[in-house]
């Protein structure tokens, strides 16, 4: 009598199971890395913006020689309120304090995703002075 041998190809249970523990240590690893990275992109373009806007109040002030009006008399407006421009916020783009005739303030305040963002709202003022709710270095500077 002939003996049939059947060649059979596949995985095990267990090889199987070895491979989606694998799969689920690396995710664990890399996902909060990935989490960090893109709420420092939120951040820097944020803090982009409120450097921006603080270069606009600048020129206002010298045109104006004031940052509340511009030299036709009208109130200085914010050109950009959120960050990033379009889409869904991430950051509100607000004046925290004035601007009065010689001072400003301004704020990114965490919005939508970034609300829990361990930096909370990143302020500017007009002599320059950065702030944060977290260790000023880390927000501003990463």
């Amino acid at each position: 009598m002939k003996q049939l041998l059947i060649n059979t190809r596949g995985f095990t249970l267990v090889e199987l199971m070895i491979v989606v523990a694998i799969a689920g240590i690396l995710a664990s690893v890399a996902y909060p890395s990935y989490v960090d990275s893109v709420q420092r992109g939120n951040r820097a373009e944020a803090r982009g913006i409120l450097l921006e806007i603080a270069q606009s109040l600048e020129r206002n002030f010298t045109e104006a020689n004031r940052y509340d009006q511009n030299s036709a008399g009208n109130a200085f407006t914010l050109p950009v309120a959120q960050s990033p421009r379009t889409g869904a916020a991430k950051y509100t783009i607000q004046f925290s304090a004035g601007p009065t005739q010689t001072t400003y303030t301004l704020g990114a305040v965490p919005a939508g995703t970034m609300t829990g963002d361990a930096c909370g709202t990143l302020t500017l003022t007009h002599t320059g002075v950065k702030s944060a709710g977290g260790t000023v270095a880390d927000c501003w500077q990463r």
